[in-house]
């Protein structure tokens, strides 16, 4: 599975009987503050506002979600329910009485809401990133877990909250966009076992994956015509398994129009290429700074890739920020691919 390494497994009974307790004892008229990581993705929100319904589900009143960064969600990810929850970072509580973290391998991953993690009376951390640093005070990480939803699952069901459709879509959004629908190698029979009981509350699969994976602006559709036009294969880089790379600029955003998140799905047209065991996106969000997206088929280790340049993530899918010329990053992503293939002792 994505990022997990021999030995390595998910909570301690007695961690997962220290969130529960955590959740429990909320007091009345507590306030709880749910928070994802910067421009969350679907796993990201998905995970915090199925939560966040089961909470609602649980009594608890005063309660906000909230992610760091813009206040803006992609256009896909718009209309999820629970969305009425959601405020920005700036009206989120100063100090609640506990905090829930969703999909977040670091703090540095929660930006101006790091500081809500000392300020509250007890901070918990539900991830499936085996790059998870452990902060907080409490933790859920599951490295096994095909995404965050699948953990966050789990509680609701210790917790005692039943499925409801509401929950049930946004952890199949989740679900569905962690896994590829369902393409990646982290799809177990574990996994479709919940997507059979998420199904069950009567979700519509198809409705959902026309809205999460099939919609697109017109104006993105050139745009990502222009962009593959760039990309670069290297077939010696990763000793000799192959790099595939492009760049997105932000003039390249405002020629045609389009938002930034449109560009998380440009990774998936690069991972195809066939000479390339590495794909890369290189997504430019300000003069000297990128966000970079990285793929894998198996030969690489791209956690290690991001890990030793800033960033993290999993085996197959990882990223990073990079500074400089979208020509210096790249240059030091080939200074550390040879280092990050995966040995015969690494493939199990």
């Amino acid at each position: 599975m994505p990022g997990t390494a021999p030995g390595e497994s998910g909570p301690t009974e007695a961690e997962w009987a220290a969130a529960v307790a955590a959740v429990r004892q909320v007091p009345a008229g507590g306030r709880v503050l749910l928070v994802c990581h910067v421009n969350p993705d679907g796993d990201a929100l998905g995970s915090m506002l199925g939560f966040a319904q089961g909470l609602r589900w649980l009594g608890v009143d005063l309660l906000q979600a909230t992610f760091p960064g813009p206040f803006d969600l992609p256009d896909p990810l718009r209309g999820l329910p629970g969305e009425e929850l959601l405020v920005p970072a700036t009206e989120a509580y100063p100090d609640p009485d506990l905090v829930i973290c969703f999909d977040a391998a670091s703090a540095s991953r929660l930006g101006e809401l790091v500081d809500r993690l000392d300020a509250a009376g007890a901070a918990l951390v539900l991830d499936h990133h085996a790059s998870n640093t452990r902060f907080g005070g409490l933790h859920l990480v599951d490295p096994q877990a095909a995404a965050t939803s699948v953990v966050a699952e789990e509680l609701l069901d210790r917790l005692g909250v039943p499925l409801d459709a509401g929950i049930a879509e946004c952890l199949y959004v989740a679900l569905t966009t962690d896994t590829g629908s369902f393409r990646f190698e982290a799809t177990t029979p574990a996994v479709h076992q919940m997507a059979a009981r998420l199904l069950a509350t009567g979700i519509r699969p198809g409705d959902i994956s026309r809205r999460i994976f099939d919609h697109r602006p017109f104006g993105a559709v050139r745009l990502f015509g222009e962009v593959l036009g760039r990309a670069r294969l290297e077939p010696a880089a990763a000793g000799g398994r192959g790099l595939v790379w492009t760049y997105a600029t932000q003039d390249d955003l405002v020629r045609h129009g389009q938002r930034p998140y449109v560009l998380e799905a440009l990774i998936d047209s690069v991972r195809c290429t066939a000479e390339a065991d590495v794909s890369c996106v290189v997504k430019q969000v300000s003069a000297h700074e990128w966000a970079v997206s990285l793929r894998s088929k198996g030969a690489v280790d791209v956690s290690r890739v991001a890990v030793a340049l800033g960033g993290g993530g999993h085996r197959f899918a990882a990223g990073f920020t990079g500074r400089g010329s979208a020509d210096e990053v790249m240059d030091g992503i080939r200074g550390q691919l040879d280092d990050a293939l995966v040995g015969a002792e690494d493939q199990v």
